[in-house]
């Protein structure tokens, strides 16, 4: 099952990093430092035993010879061919379901598939796997995947600057006004409030709308609900959580909508990734349904596809499912008949192998996060300095709080974490200091409370901006007011002393500060547990991104909120395939998916331990994504990186795969190809290292890995392709030596 991929913005406290699969928890509209994921739902099942997806003989639609659309193209459902193809298709799941009201008559078929997978959904009813695929039809059966959403929780928009997307915009004479207009995305998530400004649909066309009227215009111009437990349970496509239309107001909120948080408002109007990209509502989370089925999921991105979508973005994961996870098959059908999938890697990091599923699909663009600098948080000041601090779940104060420095003593940073009692009367009338680690921040804050503190700062213990402190939700919680400092800020108020005049400030302001493109402790990293590939395949922001959420969510609509996860870094990498593909519609969804993941910058992205550069593929994949390149690039590659699974370390083995390069330009060139900083265990060489293309030509190349007898760990290299000494693109290498 999936759920959405927010990582809370106000995660309890960390100090030992648990690399427990939960992948996709739904998470608070609050702002977000870039810390590791804490465990807190490594108990969430991955799986639904009471249903399975049961795939059959014969190729979808997607990629059957007659049938699979040309490049730049969409199924044509209208052919005879197809039509014809359909039938055949709809025959052989007919055979299967006679087969079964027979021989397993407790089972139910509750969804049928024959876009991305020629497949039936299964309401097992007690009956086994064996038991359902015991036709001699039936390629393989596996029990549903259970999916949630990833989210964590004038002057120019910090976000939409770390990717160059205002250059992309006016790349070929283009313009806000026009970036994704006409292209379609479908947000596969928890529904979007039509309501929010976001969304308005002045001066937008008159649109076929398709589902739920209620909620569509000619912005959002579908409204579908995707549960198998509808009729029961009377779901609509109603946005009741906030995490798809802060998802969907990352795509395609509308150029230069105002916006305010807490009261507070922000200092510039924030535009989607793509402001005039029609948008799609198609809700695999509704009403109070946390766990999204495969079948669901499935059946929203076949409606999708259907209704003429060019793109879909899922924000949502769950625990990896093997080398037959049909879901991540029906992704790379999916890429192969015209559409870019964009999917969250999950916020179970830090940690190799966390990567999940849909993300792991071979053919999904799929997004690790990192930080934007900025949050609205209360203003600290002391001994002549100034400082931001996040507020969370505790009290924060009716007004400004003047009283001393309370240091409690210890070796984290140099700070106590306050995690067992403190002396009775340490801290009265103080506001205390202490450090982020061991335990909650209930307890923490309540230790500090114990011993006479008047409020709390702790300072965070890991690179960037502070995070919304999250309590534990049990009873007799303290009731102090308590903030959250940056490390570096944490450590320059250390330098205060003891005792130094603090002032705690009651009226919030917005915080702009430098903490950018630090990678989310939380993001999962790669690479997959199938085929060892490298995952995700490219960065983009996904902690404190500023985006819409629906009216019920803040006293004076419209509402807005900061949210952190890889669920805020997927619809980046969706925003950015609406602006591709309006320039370059004639771009399959392949080379849509290259531009963006081969053109990333290098050399940005900082770890969250200590802010260095990082440089990990695992971790960044390409880099950060640079949307401006992307829509300038010039060639494609297929596949966008190149894994050659796990390699005995004993074996010396020498292994060779194949990489498609494709000219996207109007004209011929001539690309040279090399390898850049060699690693010690393992040789990568390219042949041939030059390749003369025309104009929208492809032609094939062969990369070779020599391994080293004895070699082991990560194995990765950069391939570089390059026009004239101009770099064109790039594309990671890797081997898993074991």
């Amino acid at each position: 099952m999936a759920k959405p991929l927010t990582h809370r913005a106000a995660a309890p406290a960390l100090g030992v990093l648990s690399l427990a699969l939960a992948l996709a928890l739904p998470i608070a509209a609050t702002p977000a430092a870039a810390a590791p994921n804490n465990g807190a739902n490594a108990a969430s099942s991955t799986e639904d035993n009471g249903y399975a997806l049961v795939q059959l003989n014969g190729d979808p639609l997607a990629t059957y010879t007659r049938t699979k659309p040309p490049k730049g193209k969409k199924i044509d459902f209208t052919s005879n061919t197809a039509r014809a193809y359909r039938a055949q298709l709809s025959n052989l799941r007919n055979d299967y379901k006679a087969w079964l009201r027979a021989n397993v008559p407790q089972a139910r078929v509750s969804g049928e598939f024959d876009i991305s997978l020629n497949a039936v959904a299964v309401k097992l009813n007690g009956a086994t796997l064996a038991q359902v695929s015991a036709h001699p039809s039936v390629l393989t059966a596996q029990y549903q995947g259970l999916y949630r959403p990833n989210v964590v929780a004038g002057t120019p928009d910090p976000d939409l600057a770390l990717i160059n997307a205002t250059q992309a915009w006016a790349n070929q004479s283009g313009s806000a006004a026009t970036a994704g207009a006409g292209v379609k995305v479908a947000v596969v998530d928890s529904g979007i409030d039509v309501t929010h400004p976001c969304f308005a649909d002045a001066g937008y066309a008159s649109q076929r709308q398709l589902g739920n009227k209620k909620y569509t215009n000619n912005k959002v111009i579908a409204a579908k609900v995707f549960n198998n437990k509808l009729n029961a349970n009377g779901f609509d496509a109603a946005a009741v959580g906030d995490h798809g239309t802060h998802v969907a107001g990352t795509i395609g909120c509308n150029y230069l909508t105002p916006a305010s948080v807490d009261g507070v408002a922000i200092p510039y109007a924030i535009s989607g990734v793509a402001p005039r990209v029609l948008l799609g509502n198609y809700n695999v989370f509704p009403g109070t349904v946390e766990d999204a089925r495969s079948e669901d999921i499935l059946n929203a991105l076949e409606a999708a596809y259907t209704d003429g979508f060019d793109i879909a973005n899922m924000s949502l994961g769950g625990g990896s499912h093997g080398i037959q996870d049909l879901l991540t098959k029906a992704v790379d059908n999916l890429d192969q008949a015209g559409m870019v999938v964009t999917v969250s890697a999950g916020n179970e990091g830090p940690g190799y192998r966390t990567v999940g599923s849909p993300g792991m699909a071979a053919r999904a663009l799929t997004a690790g996060a990192s930080s934007v600098p900025h949050f609205v948080g209360a203003p600290v000041s002391a001994a002549g300095s100034s400082y931001g601090a996040a507020s969370g779940d505790f009290a924060v104060v009716a007004s400004n709080l003047a009283a001393p420095l309370g240091i409690v003593a210890g070796a984290l940073n140099g700070l106590g974490d306050a995690c067992a009692p403190l002396a009775a009367g340490s801290l009265t009338g103080r506001i205390a200091l202490l450090s982020r680690g061991s335990c909650d921040f209930s307890v923490k804050v309540a230790h500090a409370q114990a011993a006479g503190a008047v409020a709390a700062l702790v300072q965070n213990n890991v690179a960037g901006d502070p995070t919304a402190m999250a309590s534990n939700g049990t009873p007799n919680q303290p009731t102090i007011p308590a903030y959250m400092l940056s490390i570096d800020d944490g450590k320059s108020l250390q330098s205060a002393g003891n005792g130094a005049a603090t002032t705690i400030g009651a009226m919030l302001t917005y915080i702009l500060t430098s903490n950018k493109n630090i990678m989310a402790g939380f993001s999962s990293q790669g690479p997959t547990d199938v085929a060892w590939r490298v995952k995700p395949d490219v960065v983009a922001p996904g902690v404190n991104v500023l985006s819409s959420i629906p009216a019920a969510y803040c006293a004076a609509p419209p509402c807005f909120a900061f949210l952190s996860g890889t669920s805020m870094a997927a619809p980046h990498l969706a925003g950015s395939a609406a602006v591709v593909r309006g320039q370059k519609p004639q771009w399959s969804a392949a080379e849509v998916r290259s531009a963006i993941v081969n053109t990333a910058q290098r050399g940005v992205l900082k770890g969250y331990a200590d802010a260095k550069p990082v440089a990990d593929a695992n971790i960044i994949g390409t880099g950060l994504e640079n949307l401006l390149a992307a829509v300038n690039a010039t060639v494609a590659l297929d596949p966008v990186s190149i894994s050659f699974g796990g390699v005995p370390s004993g074996s010396g083995q020498t292994r060779a795969q194949t990489l498609s390069l494709s000219n996207l330009s109007g004209s011929a060139k001539t690309f040279s190809l090399a390898v850049d900083a060699q690693p010690q265990g393992v040789s990568y060489q390219v042949s041939p290292s030059t390749v003369a293309l025309a104009a929208g030509e492809s032609k094939s190349v062969t990369v070779t890995m020599n391994a080293a007898v004895g070699a082991s760990g990560h194995q990765q290299a950069l391939l570089l392709v390059s026009e004239g000494g101009v770099p064109s693109a790039h594309a990671v290498l890797f081997t898993l030596m074991k």
